[in-house]
Protein backbone atom coordinates (compact mmCIF):
# COMPACT_ATOMS: atom_id res chain seq x y z
CA UNK A 1 0.00 0.00 0.00
CA UNK A 2 1.22 3.49 -0.77
CA UNK A 3 1.42 6.16 1.65
CA UNK A 4 0.22 9.15 0.64
CA UNK A 5 2.99 11.83 0.89
CA UNK A 6 3.06 15.89 1.20
CA UNK A 7 5.43 18.65 0.27
CA UNK A 8 6.55 18.47 3.64
CA UNK A 9 7.26 14.71 3.74
CA UNK A 10 9.04 14.82 0.57
CA UNK A 11 11.30 17.94 2.46
CA UNK A 12 11.92 15.79 5.90
CA UNK A 13 12.32 12.37 3.31
CA UNK A 14 14.97 14.39 1.29
CA UNK A 15 16.57 15.98 4.83
CA UNK A 16 17.06 12.69 6.36
CA UNK A 17 18.50 11.21 3.03
CA UNK A 18 21.19 13.53 3.42
CA UNK A 19 21.75 13.47 7.16
CA UNK A 20 20.10 10.26 8.67
CA UNK A 21 21.60 11.38 12.12
CA UNK A 22 19.74 14.60 11.58
CA UNK A 23 17.59 15.58 15.16
CA UNK A 24 14.28 16.62 14.78
CA UNK A 25 14.76 19.86 15.73
CA UNK A 26 17.05 20.58 12.52
CA UNK A 27 14.74 18.82 10.24
CA UNK A 28 11.98 20.88 11.61
CA UNK A 29 14.22 23.74 10.96
CA UNK A 30 15.24 22.74 7.90
CA UNK A 31 11.58 22.34 6.61
CA UNK A 32 9.83 25.24 8.53
CA UNK A 33 8.46 22.73 11.29
CA UNK A 34 8.42 22.81 15.12
CA UNK A 35 10.42 20.46 16.89
CA UNK A 36 7.49 18.84 18.12
CA UNK A 37 5.29 18.57 14.36
CA UNK A 38 8.92 17.80 12.92
CA UNK A 39 9.45 14.77 15.45
CA UNK A 40 5.54 13.83 15.06
CA UNK A 41 6.05 13.63 11.16
CA UNK A 42 9.26 11.59 11.42
CA UNK A 43 7.47 9.12 13.70
CA UNK A 44 4.04 8.60 11.51
CA UNK A 45 6.65 7.89 8.43
CA UNK A 46 8.75 5.16 10.87
CA UNK A 47 5.32 4.29 11.93
CA UNK A 48 3.60 3.69 7.81
CA UNK A 49 6.91 1.90 6.71
CA UNK A 50 7.91 4.63 4.72
CA UNK A 51 11.48 5.18 6.97
CA UNK A 52 12.35 1.69 7.58
CA UNK A 53 15.47 2.33 10.03
CA UNK A 54 18.27 5.28 10.28
CA UNK A 55 21.55 3.42 10.21
CA UNK A 56 25.14 4.13 9.52
CA UNK A 57 26.05 3.63 6.16
CA UNK A 58 29.61 1.61 6.29
CA UNK A 59 32.37 1.59 4.09
CA UNK A 60 32.88 -2.10 3.20
CA UNK A 61 36.17 -1.50 2.50
CA UNK A 62 37.46 0.29 5.65
CA UNK A 63 35.47 -1.56 8.03
CA UNK A 64 37.80 -4.68 6.16
CA UNK A 65 35.34 -6.22 3.63
CA UNK A 66 37.28 -5.25 0.19
CA UNK A 67 35.08 -7.82 -1.55
CA UNK A 68 31.91 -7.38 -2.61
CA UNK A 69 29.97 -9.69 -5.07
CA UNK A 70 26.57 -10.43 -6.34
CA UNK A 71 25.69 -13.71 -6.54
CA UNK A 72 22.74 -15.34 -8.81
CA UNK A 73 21.02 -18.07 -7.13
CA UNK A 74 19.09 -20.31 -9.19
CA UNK A 75 17.29 -23.16 -6.48
CA UNK A 76 17.12 -26.76 -7.76
CA UNK A 77 13.76 -28.18 -8.77
CA UNK A 78 13.92 -31.35 -7.14
CA UNK A 79 13.72 -31.64 -3.36
CA UNK A 80 11.00 -28.57 -3.58
CA UNK A 81 13.06 -26.29 -0.95
CA UNK A 82 10.22 -23.69 0.24
CA UNK A 83 11.18 -20.19 -0.47
CA UNK A 84 10.91 -19.70 3.13
CA UNK A 85 13.49 -22.02 4.29
CA UNK A 86 16.00 -20.66 1.75
CA UNK A 87 15.38 -17.12 2.74
CA UNK A 88 15.62 -17.93 6.55
CA UNK A 89 19.48 -20.09 6.03
CA UNK A 90 20.89 -17.56 3.86
CA UNK A 91 19.81 -14.53 5.81
CA UNK A 92 21.19 -16.23 8.92
CA UNK A 93 24.64 -16.06 6.97
CA UNK A 94 26.68 -12.52 7.78
CA UNK A 95 28.50 -12.12 4.91
CA UNK A 96 25.04 -11.81 3.02
CA UNK A 97 24.08 -8.17 2.83
CA UNK A 98 20.99 -7.99 0.07
CA UNK A 99 18.77 -10.96 -0.06
CA UNK A 100 16.25 -10.13 -3.14
CA UNK A 101 13.72 -12.36 -4.56
CA UNK A 102 13.52 -12.08 -7.81
CA UNK A 103 12.32 -12.54 -11.19
CA UNK A 104 14.16 -13.34 -14.69
CA UNK A 105 16.99 -16.27 -15.27
CA UNK A 106 17.89 -16.64 -11.21
CA UNK A 107 15.30 -17.25 -8.15
CA UNK A 108 17.62 -14.50 -5.80
CA UNK A 109 20.21 -11.94 -5.97
CA UNK A 110 22.22 -11.34 -3.14
CA UNK A 111 24.93 -9.11 -2.00
CA UNK A 112 27.32 -11.01 -0.34
CA UNK A 113 30.95 -9.00 0.85
CA UNK A 114 34.01 -10.98 1.91
CA UNK A 115 37.76 -9.66 3.39
CA UNK A 116 39.30 -11.21 0.46
CA UNK A 117 38.48 -13.56 -2.75
CA UNK A 118 40.19 -16.15 -0.87
CA UNK A 119 37.33 -15.43 2.17
CA UNK A 120 34.84 -15.26 -0.19
CA UNK A 121 36.03 -18.57 -1.90
CA UNK A 122 35.16 -19.75 1.93
CA UNK A 123 32.03 -18.07 2.17
CA UNK A 124 30.59 -19.36 -1.45
CA UNK A 125 31.68 -23.05 -0.69
CA UNK A 126 30.93 -23.97 2.49
CA UNK A 127 27.97 -21.45 3.30
CA UNK A 128 26.11 -20.38 0.26
CA UNK A 129 26.34 -23.91 -1.81
CA UNK A 130 25.61 -26.12 1.22
CA UNK A 131 22.04 -24.11 1.81
CA UNK A 132 19.20 -26.38 1.06
CA UNK A 133 17.69 -26.05 -2.36
CA UNK A 134 20.25 -24.09 -3.82
CA UNK A 135 21.23 -25.03 -7.85
CA UNK A 136 23.01 -22.81 -10.03
CA UNK A 137 25.40 -19.73 -8.97
CA UNK A 138 26.93 -17.51 -10.55
CA UNK A 139 28.85 -14.53 -9.47
CA UNK A 140 30.23 -11.05 -10.21
CA UNK A 141 32.73 -9.08 -8.22
CA UNK A 142 31.95 -5.76 -7.79
CA UNK A 143 34.70 -3.45 -8.97
CA UNK A 144 33.19 0.03 -8.13
CA UNK A 145 29.69 1.21 -6.82
CA UNK A 146 28.64 5.04 -7.67
CA UNK A 147 25.20 5.01 -6.05
CA UNK A 148 23.76 4.60 -2.94
CA UNK A 149 20.89 2.57 -2.45
CA UNK A 150 17.23 4.18 -2.23
CA UNK A 151 15.00 6.33 -4.25
CA UNK A 152 15.63 10.18 -4.20
CA UNK A 153 12.01 12.00 -3.13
Amino acid sequence: MTVALDDVDRAILRHLQADARASAKAVGAAVGLSQPAAWRRIARLQRDGVIRGRRAVLNAAKAGFGVSVFLGVKLASRGRVSLEDFERAVSAIPEVVVVSHVLGLYDYRLKVVAHDLEDFERILRRRIMTLPGVGDVESNVILTEEKAAGPRV
